[in-house]
């Protein structure tokens, strides 16, 4: 998941050693990973992949995983839509793409984009639970990291009321802060490291940024990144460079940030207006938007 993975709440001085449930919970991470990763050629996802015309018979946890993108497929109109894998390779994001101080340059494979049409996964649950994707190879970076906070929160939820879990931007904040109040999270500005745009209070409630600050490089002759809007194949969410949204799950929050990205700066206002969303954007000239939704939870902003 290319992220540190952190989790915040009080220790007693009798109870410093590291619990069960907060083991299991950090192995949910890995197991996410090394199970729906698609930069490593056997894994599950990628052995689905490699077929996706065929039934597969696959681990629980990318049998969920599936599910649960469908079930945001479904819920976004599709707007979320998992099958952009052969579109971020035809932009050259694959496991060589090196992200660091060197803008990564990579040349533009063309190719004719079909639309996707709609996306139609089969399951076959039980233990043993097996998979069809309907044709399409798919990537699950834009739901995995929800997924593994929301997992592992309700993993530590079995010994612990309150706690923050915080992985590379998601987080979910379980219960009260260690001041009794809500859970401050720091939104960063995706240009500037000089500090953050806007500190949130969160309670029972989680967070989310989609940011093209580190994925972006240079396909052929055109700047790109990782948000790829699944209607046309290519890089989304013109004039933008993150949003940030709170919701009450993690995985919700990742995929509604990715689908509010993709209005791009010229419709996100009246979008976010229209669903009710709380969020915070950047455009490319620096300027922040904030919907009234998002009101509630900012307890500081930059001048």
């Amino acid at each position: 998941m290319a992220s540190d993975i952190t989790v915040h709440g009080r220790v007693d001085d009798d109870d410093r050693q590291t619990t069960p449930a907060l083991e299991r919970a950090l192995r949910v991470f890995s197991t996410v990973d090394t199970t729906c990763t698609r930069f490593v050629p056997t894994s599950p996802l990628m052995v689905t992949n490699a077929r996706p015309d065929r039934w597969h018979r696959v681990p629980q946890t990318l049998f969920r995983a599936v599910v649960e993108a469908h079930l945001s497929y479904q819920r976004t109109h599709g707007r979320f839509d998992p099958r952009v894998l052969q579109d971020l390779l035809r932009l050259g994001y694959d496991g060589n793409l090196a992200f660091g101080d060197v803008e990564a340059v990579t040349p533009f494979r063309s190719g004719i984009r079909r639309p996707l049409g709609p996306w139609r996964p089969r399951f076959r649950g039980g233990p043993h639970p097996e998979l069809h994707l309907g044709g399409i190879p798919i990537e699950l970076g834009g739901i995995g990291k929800g997924l593994a906070v929301r997992w592992a929160s309700e993993l530590l939820k079995t010994e612990r009321d309150s706690f923050l879990i915080e992985a590379g931007g998601d987080c979910a904040a379980v219960g009260v802060g260690p001041d009794g109040g809500g859970w401050r999270v720091g939104v960063e500005h995706p240009g500037s490291a000089s500090g953050p745009l806007a500190v949130l209070e969160l309670v029972d409630a989680a967070c989310a940024t989609s940011s093209t600050r580190i994925r972006h490089w240079r396909s052929g002759d055109a700047d790109v990144h990782h948000l790829i809007d699944p209607r046309s194949g290519a890089s989304g969410g013109q004039g933008l460079l993150s949003v940030t949204v709170v919701a009450d799950d993690p995985a919700d929050a990742e995929v509604t940030s990715k689908t509010l990205f993709l209005e791009g700066r010229k419709d996100i206002a009246a979008e976010a207006r229209r669903r009710n969303i709380a969020a915070l954007w950047v455009d490319t000239e620096g300027r922040v938007g904030e919907s009234p939704r998002l009101a509630p939870h900012v307890i500081w902003r930059a001048a």
